[in-house]
């Protein structure tokens, strides 16, 4: 909980709904300092957080359906911005259609310009979906490419067959499976891994200097297996969100 903090102290409140989890994440000034998932978006739970933590500032990334209470009880306590094609971003947009693009990609493109200003950056969140999003070192976010993420890989195999099981992942495996269980776990997860890495090498016969930036739940279990060089930063989508909350209420 909120304690002793300085008077002088801003606290803001960021939130990431996605597909599979709700998140939030406190920062105290620029500082993040807890992240926590939540088990709802119920109201109770919000005003919870509210009278936790106490903040001064708010921001809502949402690609779900979530609690319309949600956003009232917000502006209600707190500065509230929630992120959306109309928010004031450190990036243009020059693709086709800007108010389609999801907020999390949203967000991990503040992320980049904010950290790596003067860099091309390939931004990959590890969430319900891969996502690829490339942002030039002239602010501009052109776009990139989306692919299932690891458990809609999993669950899609048990789902569409009659005897294939619904396996975890696993980070510990062979490339060689042995059985069902790691048959499956080498093909999702060093699958994945050399997508990713397919990706990064497609980028860099185009754009020779760029940093690579690797974000979400799945970090664990495919980081060890790539062999780009990347900046894997769990928490990166929370700082992004923060950029943009500062750069729209001030």
């Amino acid at each position: 909980m909120k304690t002793n903090l300085s008077s002088t102290m801003t606290t803001t409140l960021c939130f990431d709904f996605g597909n599979t989890r709700k998140k939030a994440a406190i920062f105290h000034d620029n500082e993040i300092k807890e992240a926590v998932v939540l088990s709802d978006d119920s109201t109770e739970t919000i005003q919870k957080l509210i009278k936790d933590y106490t903040p001064d500032k708010s921001i809502l990334s949402s690609v779900i359906d979530h609690n319309p209470e949600l956003e009232t009880i917000l502006e209600s306590n707190t500065r509230f911005h929630k992120l959306s094609h109309l928010t004031k971003l450190p990036f243009t947009t020059p693709v086709g259609k800007p108010e389609t693009i999801g907020a999390d990609r949203l967000a991990l493109a503040a992320a980049a310009v904010h950290f790596y200003p003067d860099k091309n950056n390939l931004v990959i969140g590890l969430g319900t979906c891969v996502t690829y999003n490339f942002i030039n070192k002239y602010h501009e976010f052109v776009g990139g490419s989306i692919s299932p993420g690891m458990e809609m890989r999993l669950k899609s195999m048990n789902y569409y067959t009659a005897k294939l099981p619904l396996v975890k992942a696993d980070s510990n495996l062979p490339l060689i499976g042995y059985d069902t269980v790691t048959n499956i776990t080498s093909g999702v997860v060093l699958g994945m891994a050399m997508e990713i890495d397919g990706f990064v090498n497609a980028y860099k016969e185009k754009f020779r200097n760029f940093n690579v930036l690797l974000t979400g739940g799945d970090i664990v279990y495919l980081a060890s297996h790539l062999k780009n060089k990347i900046f894997a930063d769990p928490d990166l989508i929370f700082k992004g969100l923060y950029a943009i909350c500062e750069a729209n209420n001030p």
